[in-house]
């Protein structure tokens, strides 16, 4: 007779958000940086985050009030939908900084949800997770947008709009330098420059980035990824809040870059390239940039191709 487990844990990597052209829809997973989450069974019918542990930068912001915590609201969302009897308790191990861009907000949200996906009697698609991680992010945001949870949930690249989660083919080549400064730059900070209106050329020219970008990941043809990788309505706005921008992105694209913009919110920076040498030639360059504008960075080189959230193991 096999018992059924009561306990899980389950990471979640980091992610690049938007892509630079894809803002809100688009976003890949890293293989870097990564949250854990502990999820035990509880009799209680309710949801609890008992600990968030960690050397991260943010760490103590955190809540550990349910419904303002990530992972805590999104297993929440969870129950009520599944009319679940029982609880969740949540411990969290933070492994990414939360405002360095790299998705710690939802990292732990997206950690939490495979967790307490492996304890229920029938295990979600992690498609039908999606809905659950976009509350969780409402938690830390005030939005719902799905470009880091969704690549959290599937892995490498995903289309992630309202309604529906898409994985993207991408090729194995496509590299990834996601550079992270020593800084804090705030979701709703960075989401404020963009409020004003943009004239319509200018959409319109973004859009045929985009459309552009993904053909060219579609096809794996590189030249149409660099003709896309442009993006003209976000980065433009938000480049002056992040110390060093220019510098990092010109080092990237001087070192062969397919292009490079700001990873979701900011300030850590990111760029592609058509291999995983040319992308290990260009970090120190990149992280150069940052130093220079005298802030401490590290950078991470991973597949585009990113992995997926995780079990870890359950008892």
């Amino acid at each position: 007779m096999t018992l059924h487990p009561t306990q899980a844990r389950a990471f979640a990597p980091a992610s690049v958000g938007n892509i630079g052209v894809g803002f809100d829809l688009l976003g890949h997973a890293i293989d870097g940086p990564r949250d854990i989450a502990t999820v035990r069974l509880i009799q209680q019918p309710l949801v609890r985050v008992d600990a968030v542990r960690g050397r991260v930068r943010g760490i103590e912001d955190i809540p550990l009030e349910a419904a303002a915590n990530t992972a805590g609201r999104a297993l929440m969302a969870l129950r009520e939908a599944l009319g679940l009897a029982h609880g969740f308790a949540i411990e969290l191990d933070k492994g990414i900084p939360l405002g360095s861009g790299l998705g710690g907000s939802a990292a732990s949200c997206v950690a939490a949800l495979v967790a307490a996906n492996a304890l229920l009697d029938a295990p979600l698609s992690r498609e039908a997770l999606y809905p659950f991680a976009l509350e969780g992010e409402w938690a830390s945001t005030h939005s719902r947008q799905g470009d880091n949870v969704g690549p959290m949930l599937v892995g490498g690249v995903a289309l992630a709009t309202q309604t529906r989660l898409l994985r993207l083919d991408v090729p194995e080549w496509l590299h990834c330098v996601a550079v992270q400064p020593d800084l804090v730059l705030e979701t709703r900070r960075a989401r404020a420059v963009l409020s004003e209106p943009y004239p319509l050329p200018q959409v319109v020219a973004h859009s045929a980035h985009l459309a552009v970008f993904l053909t060219g990941l579609a096809r794996a043809d590189a030249a149409l990824i660099a003709e896309g990788l442009r993006d003209i309505l976000v980065e433009p706005r938000r480049a002056p809040l992040i110390p060093g921008f220019a510098a990092v992105k010109q080092a990237a694209m001087d070192h062969r870059a397919l292009g490079a913009s700001i990873s979701g919110g900011g300030p850590t920076c990111f760029a592609w390239f058509e291999s995983r040498a040319e992308a290990e030639a260009a970090a120190p360059a990149m992280v150069a940039g940052f130093n220079q504008a005298g802030c401490a960075a590290q950078a991470h080189v991973s597949p585009v191709a990113g992995p997926r959230a995780e079990l870890l193991g359950a008892d």
